[in-house]
């Protein structure tokens, strides 16, 4: 896997007669980063991922990669999903084998490789996804947390360089949650760009290097801290504003924090706070 660069710009998506659900809309996705896609139900998130992953031609605009445009033919759409692979929200829309193993093995064999070289993608992605003890598992015995992690241990089977996930912390508990992130923490180390959609802002402002919220059929797209702490956006995207800037910003007023951007995690920010007794 080696990074590249995708992109999309102008894109106008709509699903009837004067219904638009992009109209105009443009995102860059940071090689080698941790984007964020937020926004609303219905913002057309899901659209968008969509768009970049070719699922989805759009009336107007272009995807590209590299500044390539992406070719919707047979050919040129196979091209395009050895580079970037999408993950449904839903895992049981893209599992379908026996066992995990059989599974995760359907892109690899698809893409015509030998056996002995499908294994061994299989194998790797399992082992990035930590779920390589599932391997002879039955897919509907795995709980909704390792269903999603065997859904994107398929797509990572492919060796994308972009890999787009549509929700995928959604319906987890908070342990669930942690081992998902420290699985995409894996696949970053592994030179995979990453880009996930989420209503949770606390999570994108503490996960993501950049963020998009895709609003009035557009996209705002920028660094967390900033995008984030944009009240008017917020407003008109229907999201919260994540509470650790919501707390920082008091903090500061009553002078507990220093000058700088603020903490982002609930560990940076009690490492920003002064000591017991001391002096801000």
């Amino acid at each position: 896997m080696s990074h590249r660069a995708l992109a999309a710009e102008g894109l106008v998506v709509g699903y009837g007669p004067g219904s638009r659900v992009l109209d105009g809309a443009s995102l860059t996705v940071p090689a080698g980063r941790r984007l964020a896609v937020l926004g609303a139900n219905g913002s057309g998130k899901t659209t968008l991922l969509r768009c970049l992953s070719g699922a989805l031609r759009p009336a107007a605009g272009t995807v590209t990669v590299d500044g390539v445009p992406v070719a919707y033919t047979r050919s040129g759409l196979r091209a395009h999903r050895q580079t970037v692979q999408l993950v449904l929200q839903d895992p049981d829309d893209q599992l379908f084998s026996a066992s995990v193993a059989q599974d995760v093995s359907f892109g690899p064999l698809n893409l015509g490789l030998d056996e002995q070289e499908a294994r061994a993608r299989v194998d790797e992605a399992l082992d990035l996804l930590a779920v390589d003890d599932l391997s002879a598992r039955p897919t509907h015995q795995l709980s909704f947390g390792e269903r999603k992690r065997v859904a994107i241990a398929g797509a990572v089977a492919m060796r994308p360089c972009v890999l787009l996930l549509d929700e995928p912390t959604a319906g987890l508990d908070p342990a669930a949650v942690a081992e998902t992130l420290t699985a995409l923490a894996r696949l970053q180390e592994n030179d995979s760009t990453v880009v996930m959609s989420t209503h949770d802002v606390d999570l994108a402002l503490r996960w993501a290097d950049e963020v998009a919220v895709v609003v009035d059929r557009g996209v705002v797209q920028g660094p967390p801290d900033e995008v984030l702490a944009d009240p008017a956006l917020l407003g008109r995207a229907r999201l919260d504003r994540p509470w650790a800037l919501t707390l920082g910003t008091r903090l500061r007023g009553l002078g507990l924090l220093p000058p700088g951007a603020l903490p982002r995690t609930a560990g940076d920010l009690l490492a920003a706070l002064p000591e017991p007794g001391a002096r801000p």
